[in-house]
């Protein structure tokens, strides 16, 4: 059961100015509190409304409006498909995501919309020397050279797309990923694939620190409970990105 925040704590946060986004991760897990919010937001609109409107001094006004960032959003986005491999995928191998086997249409209609409105995809990939050091700590998986490593037949990379190997949970980490992105002037990476609170978490939370705007469609990720996708979607929707690259110059 979730202990909730009560309308009383939601609104002492919402009138010290706590962000949306937090307070959405705060009553993800509530409906109840979800409710709350919703209509305390209501009651102080309609409140703000009925208030007497104040003319801020001229100094004031001029100053508000010079330093007013401009209404801007992310423009260049990549898709980004995250260890669909078969060796996450087939059944009965030992770091199966079976969940990840749900998601396949859903992310095939994703690559799909990428590819007609000519935003580029990228695949992700584990990839694993025979000989590499993470097999003393995981099982053997996604060796170079062997079928386990390609990608699943059904969302199958196509000419023009971009394929990237990674050794370790993070896309960035010793891999061609980062340099990529620049190439592509990307500023939003729609990440899609599996697993949600592994190599999905660890991605999201690097490029939201390099100024990425991150979206993860629910229903194109997987992880290997629906709880442990919950609680790493809700975490990283408290996060914001650092330093925008879309308010980048």
């Amino acid at each position: 059961m979730v202990d909730r925040l009560g309308r009383e704590r939601l609104l002492e946060l919402a009138l010290a100015g706590t962000p949306d986004r937090a307070l959405a991760s705060l009553t993800a897990a509530s409906p109840e509190d979800q409710a709350d919010l919703a209509l305390l937001r209501e009651e102080l609109a309609t409140l703000a409304l009925a208030a007497p409107a104040v003319e801020p001094p001229k100094r004031l006004r001029e100053r508000l409006l010079a330093t007013r960032p401009r209404p801007r959003g992310p423009r260049r986005p990549v898709l980004v498909v995250l260890d669909m491999i078969n060796d996450y995928l087939t059944p009965g191998r030992p770091l199966e995501v079976p969940r990840a086997r749900e998601v396949v249409p859903a992310v095939k209609e994703r690559i799909t919309w990428a590819r007609d409105r000519h935003v580029p995809v990228i695949y992700v990939c584990d990839a694993h020397e025979p000989d590499d050091e993470d097999f003393r700590d995981w099982p053997r998986h996604a060796v170079l050279g062997t079928e386990g490593a390609d990608v699943w037949p059904e969302i199958a990379p196509s000419p023009g797309d971009h394929v990237v190997h990674k050794r370790t949970y993070s896309a960035f980490t010793g891999s061609s990923f980062g340099p990529l992105l620049d190439e592509l002037h990307a500023d939003q990476l729609i990440l899609t694939g599996c697993a949600t609170e592994i190599g999905m978490f660890a991605t999201a939370k690097d490029a939201l620190e390099r100024g990425y705007v991150v979206t993860i469609p629910p229903d194109c990720q997987a992880g290997m409970s629906a709880v442990a996708e919950q609680v790493t979607l809700v975490t990283l929707a408290a996060l914001a990105p650092f330093e925008p690259r879309y308010l980048r110059a």
